[in-house]
């Protein structure tokens, strides 16, 4: 068929070895994705009916390492391989057998925001794809190539955000609390143009969404006029892995010692890994895990579980970027666009 006429790996310049790595599921993954109706109808039951997570679902969608945390069903979504109607019948059915609560309510909920960024996507156009968003802002980003590699390959020194940014080069997933807080720290903290974190979401993210995931960067980079929210990675961290299990995991290969004591009690720098070990692995998988493998909740679009990429509630999104009076495009007024927002930062 069609798919004979596409280039091996090694045909794109891969080594045997990077080959094969390229095949396989990365042991650390949430889990292991196959493609089709049928896998992702058994995803839906295990999920929500075997393991009855979804009378949780409210509790536990900010968790970041396992399957449970949420349904894990946005990238059959995205695909078209289960239609959010049947995750909705579905959600009914568990109502009228088992519970309705929050819950149930909030899983729909998470289903609904996809809609609302194809909306948003339709009425706007192209202005999700440009710098100034839907609101037109025109403060000019800083250009540092360096510091988007480094937040790509989870170099930052930022212990949260480096262990998502590895997450989803290894596995093309990433948790939504994830999302948000690479988002946030990309933009707010680096100040890198929000579009570059779109385009390596849209590169990496097994549930790839057009409307989910450019909507999203765009409201979290604060240009569709609603609120904006800049997290503190810091506290995100200490809130939602205490333990520090999932830092560990990412950071330290899932079975490496201890973190050290700086890391554990979330000071410090980041953990040390072998970075020329993972960067060997993460390139093969990117050319796998590539945009046109993608095509994630809100954005989880990439979303995470049940549809939407990455903005709760819509909470990603943020307001009018700052303007000097007098039109300077470098001034400090434009530099700090957010600043008028910073007492406001989301800790939870």
């Amino acid at each position: 068929g069609a798919l004979k006429c596409l280039p091996t790996l090694q045909e794109l310049g891969y080594s045997e070895d990077e080959a094969r790595a390229a095949g396989e599921d990365d042991p650390r993954g949430v889990l292991a994705f196959e493609g089709g109706e049928q896998a992702a109808l058994r995803r839906l039951k295990k999920w929500m009916f075997d393991d009855d997570k979804l009378k949780e679902y409210f509790e536990i969608r900010n968790g970041m390492l396992g399957d449970g945390y949420s349904s894990k069903l946005s990238p059959w979504l995205a695909l078209g391989c289960i239609s959010p109607r049947r995750i909705w019948q579905e959600c009914q059915r568990y109502e009228a057998e088992r519970v309705k609560n929050k819950s149930t309510y909030w899983l729909v909920f998470e289903l609904e925001w996809r809609d609302f960024y194809v909306y948003l996507a339709r009425t706007f156009g192209d202005k999700i794809f440009i710098p100034g968003g839907i609101t037109g802002d025109k403060t000019p980003w800083r250009k540092s190539p360096e510091t988007l590699q480094k937040w790509k390959e989870g170099r930052t020194g930022d212990q949260l955000v480096d262990a998502n940014m590895r997450e989803l080069a290894a596995t093309g997933f990433m948790s939504n609390r994830g999302r948000q807080n690479v988002a946030s720290y990309l933009i707010f903290d680096l100040g890198v143009d929000w579009r570059y974190g779109a385009a390596h979401f849209e590169e990496h993210l097994l549930d790839h969404d057009p409307c989910s995931n450019w909507g999203n960067w765009v409201a979290a980079a604060g240009l569709t006029g609603q609120r904006v929210n800049k997290f503190n990675t810091k506290k995100q961290l200490s809130d939602y892995d205490p333990q520090r299990k999932y830092v560990r995991w990412w950071l330290q290969g899932g079975s490496g010692p201890r973190a050290p004591a700086a890391a554990a009690t979330g000071g410090g720098g980041a953990m040390e890994v072998d970075d020329d070990e993972e960067a060997r692995k993460l390139r093969a998988r990117a050319e796998r895990f590539g945009g046109a493998e993608g095509g994630k909740d809100g954005g989880k679009g990439g979303y995470s579980g049940s549809g939407r990429v990455w903005a709760s509630g819509g909470s990603g999104g943020g307001g009018k970027g700052g303007r000097g009076k007098n039109g300077d495009p470098d001034s400090e007024q434009k530099r700090g666009r957010w600043r008028k927002v910073q007492d406001a930062t989301v800790g939870a």
